[in-house]
């Protein structure tokens, strides 16, 4: 919490203004940039390390948080720098861990602190503290920290992304704890259909009805959003009520890349189709 705090009064002040304009151009409000604890990581190899080490942590701390890291000369400096960072909060309200997302072209883009004593990636979903409070028996999962949080700000509060991982049978049992339903908003491109292919026998199985949102013009919920100006929330919510079921999805996708004017084509596709429907 400590942590969170630092990076967020770094955002706020001119150290963050890269990270604070990054989060403008992306059209987030001061209010959902505070709700969701937003905060930037300096250029610098110990800003963080100076300021917990004023607070009485030591560097071990850091290290054992995932917060910092040593080099082969055991040399410790700051694992996150030029980044803007996401808390990770767990459902009770604790911060566990961070995401950051470098200002310039480096890799990776997306940085998440390595699992620690209180932190598995794999049991915890992103902004699960806030959906679970939204009163709703449908969850819609999303790919990443900024569709989720372009979903809450555009009224969609139930939206939860896993972090920097594929579904695991841990989330769907998680998602399943507090929804009936589960709705997978992925990127449309090849990456986004492969991780929905995924997801769905894991959801299925956790005992949830599965429906999948296909965003046109391939873009994110994000994007998507923003490029309907005001009409984006109600768009979106257009695109919500009319996903269709994931056994429709599978069938539609089922007849990509197959020539269904031909004999051959007809024939792949409905071998195809009888697996799924059985």
């Amino acid at each position: 919490k400590e942590v969170a705090r630092f990076f967020h009064s770094q955002l706020v002040s001119p150290v963050g203004q890269a990270g604070l304009d990054y989060l403008r151009r992306r059209g987030l409000s001061k209010q959902i940039i505070t709700r969701f604890g937003l905060g930037f990581a300096p250029e610098s190899w110990d800003s963080l390390l100076k300021a917990m080490a004023q607070k009485g942590y030591d560097k071990r701390d850091l290290l054992d948080a995932g917060l910092a890291v040593s080099n082969q000369k055991g040399a410790i400096y700051d694992r996150f720098r030029n980044r803007v960072m996401f808390p990770i909060i767990d459902l009770r309200g604790n911060v566990i861990g961070f995401g950051g997302r470098i200002m310039t072209d480096q890799k990776p883009k997306y940085l998440n602190t390595s699992d620690t004593m209180v932190f598995n990636k794999s049991q915890n979903l992103y902004a699960l503290n806030f959906a679970k409070n939204a009163g709703e028996k449908r969850l819609i999962l999303a790919e990443g920290y900024m569709d989720v949080i372009a979903l809450h700000q555009a009224g969609f509060p139930t939206a939860v992304a896993t972090l920097g991982t594929s579904l695991t049978t841990e989330q769907a049992r998680l998602i399943a704890r507090y929804a009936q339903e589960a709705v997978i908003c992925y990127d449309s491109d090849g990456a986004g259909q492969k991780a929905t292919a995924r997801a769905i026998p894991m959801l299925r199985e956790a005992g949830l009805l599965v429906r999948v949102l296909t965003v046109t013009g391939g873009k994110d919920p994000d994007e998507f959003i923003r490029s309907h100006g005001d009409q984006g929330p109600a768009r979106f919510k257009q695109l919500l009520e009319a996903s269709g079921n994931d056994v429709e999805y599978r069938l539609q996708k089922a007849a990509n890349g197959l020539d269904l004017s031909q004999p051959d084509g007809k024939i792949a596709y409905l071998t195809a189709c009888v697996s799924i429907l059985a």
